[in-house]
This record gives structure tokens, C-alpha cells and sequence, in this order.
């Protein structure tokens, strides 16, 4: 597989080499931001939390490839030869272990002395942490959000024979739907952990050009600083709620609701794009209808068809929740302080927070 990337790797690089005037190939994130032959660092991300980050700390001098394509589910991420010739290319990859397979694969054989792995800056947290599946009995609290297993074998004696081959199986082995392994890669929902990953980079940015070592520092405790910013409002627009139940379709969002003492509730651990069993649908209506929901949350990158169906069978509304794996035109914002913040009113308006 390495000889098989590596060909690859070298065939684009000549490609990118003969179209550098086409303005196709080896185009920055967004069109922001120099073009890899004017910068003084190229940074190759895969997801949009980290693009925005980079782009932060970087500054004007640091060109930052994404990618994943606009609108696209990052989870699925395949690399073309264009792409592993970019992060052949790149002075730094950065990235998060677990997000993307293709990914962590093309950075182990072609770049794994260039790249800053979030997961070596950050603890994630094991998958599961911070919320629970709709098969959890009502009335569990956080104590008992940390066994997906147990509460699969729970489900079992309400007679869910079906779930637990067509949910279950796969809930257990994938968490939240995609294959993270063992830890929850969606670390960017915790403003926290984004200021310590901002100081990180703009670390391993002066050690790569240290002629602008003093600009990628300050440049970094500008964006702590505002990433604190949006935590203050965070804590004091949750500090009173009427409920603390929030009910998603992929479970991405357990740093968030697990930081600010939020219940987690996810429809299925299916894969996103799939359809979820009836009794799934049953069991979290009958959640939402005890529990006194009254939003059912989807994601700009997901269908919305089954938290309508739930939606219509209790009365609850269906609101975008974004876990910022990428902007498009339904994200509550257009880069990553604006969409926490309309998070940060949905959840408010969601749980009926004072």
C-alpha cells in the first residue's frame, strides 16, 4: 500500500506542478489565505474546525489546504492523488486520529514527521462518554452514561430483538456511527480543548518558521481569548435551564453537552445516512413525550427525515444543531465562533433556558 501511495503521491505533486497557473489544483481552504508557492508554511487539514484554527494561527503567511470538499460528511473521506500529493507536499498535516481513516492512513505512510495529531495535544474522550443511546432506561442519569454495552443487554429484556441485530451490533462497535475507534474525535465542541490545540500549533508553527514565531503565539492567544469569550456565554446562557435533555441523530455532541452538564440522547448509533429501526424511532418518541422534549435537533449534514417522523409523533419542533464537521448553507453561522454561537440559541431556546 505504501509503493501504492507513494506513486500516487508523486503523480499529483507533477500534475500540481504543471497546473500551478490553473488555479484548481493546490487551492487554499475557502479561497482565503496565500497559495502554497507564496506562503511561508502549508498546513493540510481534513476537517473544518482544524481549517479554521490553522487559518487563525497561521495568518496570512500560512496557506491551508482542506480536504474535504464543502457540503461533503468528512467521515467518508477518500483521497485522490491530487490530495495525498498535497499532504506529501505540506509542511505540517494536522489533524485528528479517528475522524478519518484516509487520513490517519496517508499521514502514518507519507507525512507522520510533519503532522500534529490532536489526540497527542488533547485527552478525547472514550466513545460513549457524555450521553446515551435512545435504548437507555428513562431516567438514567450520568452515572449511567458510560456503558453502551450494558445498556444494549437492557434492551434485550424489554424484548428488542431486532434493535440489538440491527442497532446494537453496530452501535457497539462504531459509537456514534462512524468507525472512531475508541475515543471521540469531535473534540472542537469544547472551546476549551480548541484554545489548548490553538497554543499547540502556533508552538509547532514557530519551530517550523521561526522568523514568525512571535506572530503565530500571538496570533494563538487571540483565538484562546476568543474562544474563552464564547465559553463565558456558553456558561451563562445554560446556567438555567428547564431541561437538560438533548436529543440528536448522530451523537457528535457529547464535549459540548458533558461540559456544560447537558443530557445527550441519541436517536440511533447507526451511521448518519441510514435509516433507523421502527422500534429506534419508537423508543426515543416515547423518551421525548416523558421527558417533555420539545426539539429534536438534526445536522446541516444529515438527513432530516427521521427526526420529522419523531417530531410529528410528539409535536416537538426539528432545529439544526451543527457539530461544525463542515459549513454549508443550513449552519447556524459562517465559521466557527459564529456557529457555536447560534448553537449556544438553539440550545437556549431548545431547553427553555432563562
Amino acid at each position: 500500500m505504501r509503493t501504492i501511495l507513494r506513486t500516487a503521491a508523486l503523480t499529483a505533486v507533477a500534475l500540481m506542478t504543471a497546473t500551478a497557473c490553473g488555479g484548481g489544483e493546490g487551492s487554499t481552504a475557502g479561497g482565503e489565505g496565500p497559495a502554497p508557492a507564496d506562503a511561508d508554511l502549508t498546513v493540510v487539514t481534513g476537517v473544518y474546525p482544524l481549517e479554521w484554527l490553522a487559518q487563525e494561527v497561521g495568518g496570512e503567511g500560512v496557506a491551508v489546504l482542506q480536504l474535504t470538499e464543502p457540503g461533503m460528511e468528512p467521515h467518508d473521506l477518500e483521497l485522490t492523488g491530487r490530495q495525498i500529493g498535497e499532504l506529501t507536499e505540506a509542511d505540517l498535516a494536522f489533524y485528528v486520529s479517528g475522524l478519518q481513516p484516509a487520513v490517519d492512513e496517508a499521514v502514518e505512510q507519507e507525512a507522520s514527521d510533519r503532522a500534529l495529531d490532536v489526540a497527542d495535544v488533547v485527552e478525547l474522550h472514550p466513545v460513549g462518554e457524555g450521553g446515551h443511546d435512545h435504548g437507555d432506561d428513562d431516567g438514567h442519569g450520568h452515572e449511567d452514561e458510560h456503558g453502551h454495552a450494558e445498556d444494549g443487554h437492557a434492551e434485550d429484556e424489554h424484548g428488542h430483538e431486532d434493535e440489538d441485530e440491527d442497532g446494537h451490533a453496530e452501535e457497539e462497535a462504531q459509537g456514534d456511527g462512524h468507525d472512531h475507534g475508541d475515543f471521540d474525535p469531535h473534540f472542537w465542541l469544547d472551546v476549551d480543548l480548541m484554545a489548548t490545540t490553538a497554543q499547540a500549533l502556533g508552538e509547532r508553527l514557530g519551530e517550523l518558521n521561526p522568523d514568525a514565531a512571535d506572530e503565530y503565539t500571538a496570533n494563538a492567544e487571540a483565538v484562546s481569548a476568543d474562544l474563552e469569550a464564547i465559553g463565558r456565554e456558553y456558561e451563562e446562557g445554560l446556567a438555567s435551564c428547564e431541561r437538560n435533555e438533548v436529543v440528536v441523530g448522530h451523537t457528535a455532541f457529547s464535549y459540548l453537552t458533558e461540559h456544560y452538564g447537558l443530557e445527550q440522547v441519541g436517536v440511533s448509533g447507526v451511521d448518519p445516512d441510514s435509516e433507523p429501526s421502527p422500534t429506534q424511532i419508537a423508543d426515543i418518541a416515547d423518551f421525548v413525550r416523558e421527558h417533555g422534549v420539545t426539539t429534536i435537533f438534526t445536522e446541516p449534514l444529515m438527513p432530516e427525515a427521521t427526526a420529522q417522523t419523531i417530531a410529528a409523533e410528539t409535536g416537538a419542533s426539528v432545529e439544526v444543531l451543527d457539530p461544525l464537521e463542515g459549513v454549508t448553507d443550513d449552519s447556524p453561522g459562517d465559521d466557527y465562533p459564529s456557529i457555536m454561537r447560534g448553537n449556544l440559541e438553539a440550545l437556549r431556546t431548545a431547553l427553555s433556558c432563562s
